[in-house]
């Protein structure tokens, strides 16, 4: 059986949902905006998983708020082999954590956060070989050492056999923030092989100039639009006249800007009798929901309709969408078959997992 090294940033995806588009730096400001921790929760899934899979696991992890309780809580009996000083918890003390973990000898670290998290934890293991697998919770998720889901995570910890080398990846969050990505190679790290591990996000999006003005033709009278980030929803902003957030999510109702990086709140106090989430999946990935725009939160996703838009290119590189709302009802609702616009005219067709 495995020895599991578990370790959660607790403030991890705290921006998101709120309109930070990140955490590092902004913890105080993401909490005056009425931000809850979010990285419980999804840690939580992961070890329920887990534990369905081997109740009888050995977890070692690090003291509270860095894992401990969420452990217990999904029916481990954890060993502490480290405890912050604190409540509040940074980067050093990833690393601290995940160095106690290496040295005990785990099999594998299991981390619940972001980018910037990945990095703390590549940075930590070093030389050392362990491999690492990232239980998705943050707002920006460039790496390609995440599982796609928190639950395929528990189920990947325990089933896998094979390790590749992968990438860790991170951005200037202010860069980030400004509308621009500027991406990091960190770090190249042992992760486990799986189908349900994720891609490396592309950056690629090919021509989108007909898309664009096709849906720009159709938009209806009254209809609040609710526009997504990424350079291809940013085309169709521009159709309607204004150069929207390009990282962020915007609001346009008749001419309007309602709402410009709105928050969930924001948004949420924008919405009309009808709305439409207009979004495009991440290149290299097929991700609509739930990395880099959870200010699109099931609340405001229950009350809208949902339209995806992408290249063919990019959709080449797909093959199919995903969802990870942090709402399983949800998720289980919006998969199966879907038609996204791909031209003026054309759809295409792509299963939604």
């Amino acid at each position: 059986m495995r020895t599991i090294g578990f370790v959660l940033n607790p403030i991890a995806g705290m921006g998101g949902r709120v309109g930070l588009k990140g955490t590092d730096g902004k913890v105080a400001e993401a909490r005056e905006r009425g931000a809850e921790p979010r990285a419980p929760g999804r840690a939580r899934e992961a070890l329920d998983a887990l534990h369905d899979r081997a109740p009888d696991a050995r977890v070692l992890t690090a003291g509270d708020p860095m894992g401990a309780s969420v452990a217990r809580a999904a029916g481990f009996d954890p060993e502490v082999v480290w405890t912050p000083d604190g409540e509040e918890t940074s980067g050093e003390d990833t690393r601290r954590a995940v160095e106690a973990l290496v040295a005990a000898g785990v099999d594998l670290v299991l981390f619940v956060g972001g980018d910037g998290t990945a990095v703390d934890v590549a940075r930590a293991i070093g030389d050392s070989g362990t491999p690492m697998l990232g239980v998705p919770a943050g707002v920006k998720i460039y790496s390609s050492v995440f599982a796609v889901t928190p639950r395929a995570a528990g189920r990947i910890a325990v089933d896998y056999d094979r390790v590749a080398e992968r990438e860790v990846n991170d951005i200037d969050e202010d860069a980030y923030r400004g509308g621009e990505v500027v991406t990091d190679l960190k770090a190249v790290v042992q992760v486990p092989i799986a189908s349900e591990v994720q891609s490396s996000k592309q950056l690629g999006g090919g021509s989108v100039e007909s898309l664009a003005a096709g849906f720009a033709d159709e938009v209806e009278s009254g209809v609040t639009y609710v526009l997504g980030p990424g350079s291809t929803v940013g085309a169709i902003k521009r159709e309607l006249g204004f150069e929207g957030s390009p990282l962020g999510v915007d609001v346009w109702r008749d001419g309007e800007v309602l709402v410009r990086d709105g928050s969930e709140s924001e948004i949420l106090d924008a919405l009309g009798d009808r709305n439409v989430v207009v979004v495009s999946p991440i290149g290299g990935q097929g991700f609509v929901f739930g990395r880099g725009n959870q200010q699109l939160s099931p609340a405001v996703l229950r009350r809208s309709e949902v339209q995806v838009v992408a290249s063919p290119s990019k959709l080449d590189g797909i093959g199919e969408l995903r969802v990870d709302t942090g709402d399983p009802d949800l998720d289980e609702e919006l998969r199966g078959w879907r038609k996204v616009r791909v031209g003026r005219f054309e759809q295409r067709l792509l299963r939604t997992v």
